[in-house]
This record gives C-alpha cells, structure tokens and sequence, in this order.
C-alpha cells in the first residue's frame, strides 16, 4: 500500500517476480554543436562532448564560415581571399582540437567545416546527421536582437531539444 494508504504503491514489486533491469539511456545518441571559436562555443562543444560521454552518443561539431555578400570591387576580392583563408585556419585549428579531445576522451567527435548561413546549415547538417539534440553557445553579439539568436531560430525550427550554454 502507498504510504498515505491510497491503493498500491508504484514501487512496489510482487514478490517473486523481478523486475527487468535496463541498461542504458533515453538520452542523445547524436549530438551537433555549434562552433565558430568563441567562448560561448568552446563552452558549447565541452557540454556537448561531456554530454556525449556519459550518454555513449556520438558527437559533430559544425563550424558555419560565413559568406559574404560579394562585392563587385577589384579590392574586395583580396579581402574576401584573406578571410577565406583565415576561416580555413579556423576550421584547421577546430578539427584539430576536436581530434584531439576525441582521443584524450574517447568521445567520438565528426569535424564538418561548411559555408553559408549558420542556422541555415546547422538545419541542415542537423537533418542529415538525425541529430537528437542541438548545442550552441549564446550569442554575444548586440545585433542579433534584430535578427533573432542563431539559438532562438533553431528553437523556433522545434526539431530537435537545444540547449544554449552561456
């Protein structure tokens, strides 16, 4: 009898007859996470690597190099040569820490390196990988209250859980 003697009480087992143990999680067993080399992301992809170690998920971190709107100035071509190799340096130096992290760890951790939009491509990578659960860091840029938060927009996509690590 439950203890305020309303009927059977939940825990309760019949004698005699063992109650299955399961072994395992309901949790994420495919994680993505957000990184472009900010704090806030660095902090989102140590979230989503401890979270992908006690959950025996997998992880894939996506870092978005965003595109510019191509001007049609001879001296913007330079510029945007430079910045495409900057962001290649970005992503070299990321996939390097994920590898690393991923052996020291023992978390399997996907590196993928895209071009375009972020919420547009997390979506995507998103979708492609059946992610259970998204992970980003907070915005701390002052104009995404114009826009909305990268975080915001995939909440409104309710495709999958996100979390948002500050």
């Amino acid at each position: 009898m439950c203890p305020t003697g309303h009927g059977p009480y939940t825990a309760d087992v019949p004698p005699g007859d063992d109650a299955p143990f399961e072994l395992g999680t309901d949790g994420p067993t495919s994680i993505l996470v957000g990184v472009d080399g900010s704090t806030t992301s660095q902090r989102a992809g140590w979230y989503a690597a401890g979270l992908a170690r006690r959950q025996g998920a997998r992880v894939t971190a996506v870092y978005v190099a965003p595109v510019s709107a191509g001007l049609a100035v001879p001296a913007a071509a330079g510029a945007e040569a430079a910045r495409r190799e900057a962001d290649e340096q970005t992503a070299d130096d990321m996939r390097r820490r994920a590898e690393e992290f991923s052996r020291e760890f023992g978390v399997p951790i996907v590196f993928v390196a895209v071009r375009g939009d972020p919420f547009t491509e997390l979506r995507r990578v998103a979708d492609e990988i059946r992610a259970d659960a998204v992970v980003v860091g907070a915005s701390a840029h002052a104009g995404h209250r114009l826009v909305g938060s990268l975080a915001v927009r995939l909440v409104k996509a309710a495709r999958w859980p996100v979390t948002v690590v500050p």
